[in-house]
């Protein structure tokens, strides 16, 4: 909630990837957390200091707005490496602590345990095709993967094995993405045939979409943004500044119904993504916040009200979210349990009784070598002591 100008040189930044960072993933249950994936097949886990250990607080403009000088962030908590060549896509799972999963030009998909900073599965069953796209389902049970070759693939992440898969979802060449629907067992692909197009699919039966619903005949992907507290799938065009919102209903024929004509904009977008609903102004009634990125104008916050005349906290457009508290713990998942996400209610009145996620307590090598030096110091001293005093040891 606090916009400002970023400026090179001036404002503080996260170094220490060799190669661009193609994607970044901030962690559901500990909002300092986030993860980088880049061209030097790394991908690296740092922590932004909030003030809370006596460091100096880490942002990059001040209360006005402007760039603030500070030192750069350059010591990452976990690497995680495994994969040969450059990792394009991450995504935190949506229930469990610290489990990320990652997918790479090696042809492969990674599930990691971030605590251990170790895979816990790989899948490799792609062929020689580049994975367009990466979500997980509502619980965390199953990673939905499109590549190159048309082919939308089921994993089960734990194992790194084919559940199953959906051959050619889309007939034209630009990229598929993907989005599971709630826990309604349907699921979202969006790609192109003649024209740009949405296709609902039966998790239970994919031999052939539910639905096949034309856009139009833009030629950017279709970036499909779920809300699965309010059921409404916001359809952003990568390339134009369209944003078209619809109501998802668990109800055949149609499915999908459009509320609006949406927003419009000149300014392409490169890409978009949904501001957790807890960091929304929910008294105001704003229902969601894109956040989009341009190619070279920065990053524009988009909201999305509701208009209502009451100042009361409005719980019929504002259900219980998920919460900062994982459902289970990286071993627990692993291992096979399976968890619908922690709730928290929106309320303000309620604020504090929600509770928050227990944050992992990591240190970088830095610190950790100073901690031992300062530990060998120690030793030397009570050393010295107990030879002063005849003591043998």
């Amino acid at each position: 909630d606090r916009p400002g100008r970023f400026e090179s040189g001036t404002s503080q930044q996260v170094e220490g990837h060799t190669g661009a960072v193609l994607d970044v993933e901030f962690n559901p249950f500990d909002d300092a957390m986030l993860a980088t994936a880049s061209e030097d097949s790394l991908i690296k886990i740092w922590s932004i200091p909030d003030g809370s250990d006596g460091s100096d607080e880490w942002e990059p403009t001040d209360a006005n707005g402007l760039a603030k000088k500070g030192s750069n962030l350059t010591e990452s908590l976990v690497d995680l490496v495994g994969h040969r060549k450059k990792v394009q896509l991450l995504r935190f799972h949506p229930t469990a602590a610290n489990v990320l999963a990652s997918s790479s030009a090696d042809y492969t998909v990674k599930t990691w345990d971030v605590e251990k900073g170790e895979a816990i599965s790989t899948f490799d069953g792609f062929g020689d095709n580049l994975i367009q796209d990466l979500v997980w389902d509502v619980k965390g049970d199953i990673c939905a993967t499109s590549c190159k070759d048309k082919t939308v693939r089921f994993i089960d992440p734990r194992a790194g094995e084919l559940i199953s898969s959906i051959e050619k979802a889309h007939d034209g060449l630009k990229s598929v993405k993907l989005t599971f629907l709630g826990e309604t067992g349907k699921f979202l692909t969006t790609g192109t045939s003649r024209q740009r197009e949405v296709k609902i699919w039966d998790m239970k039966n994919l031999s052939a979409p539910l639905v096949t619903e034309a856009i139009d005949t833009s030629s950017g992907a279709l970036l499909p943004l779920f809300d699965n507290d309010s059921s409404i799938l916001y359809l952003c065009g990568k390339g134009d500044g369209i944003i078209r919102p619809y109501e998802f209903e668990d109800k055949a024929p149609k499915f999908l119904h459009k509320l609006n004509d949406g927003y419009r904009s000149a300014t392409p977008a490169k890409g978009m993504c949904l501001v957790p609903k807890r960091g929304l102004d929910i008294m105001s009634c704003e229902t969601a916040r894109i956040m989009k990125v341009t190619n070279n104008n920065g990053i524009h916050p988009l909201s999305f009200m509701v208009p209502r005349k009451s100042d009361a906290f409005q719980d019929d457009i504002f259900p219980d979210c998920s919460s900062t508290v994982p459902a289970h713990s990286p071993d627990e998942w692993a291992g096979g349990s399976s968890k619908a996400p922690k709730t928290m209610s929106l309320n303000p009145a309620l604020a504090g009784q929600n509770g928050s996620g227990k944050k992992m307590k990591l240190k970088t090598v830095a610190s950790v070598s100073a901690d031992l030096k300062e530990a060998r110091e120690r030793i030397k001293y009570l050393e010295d002591k107990l030879k002063e005093a005849g003591i043998a040891y």
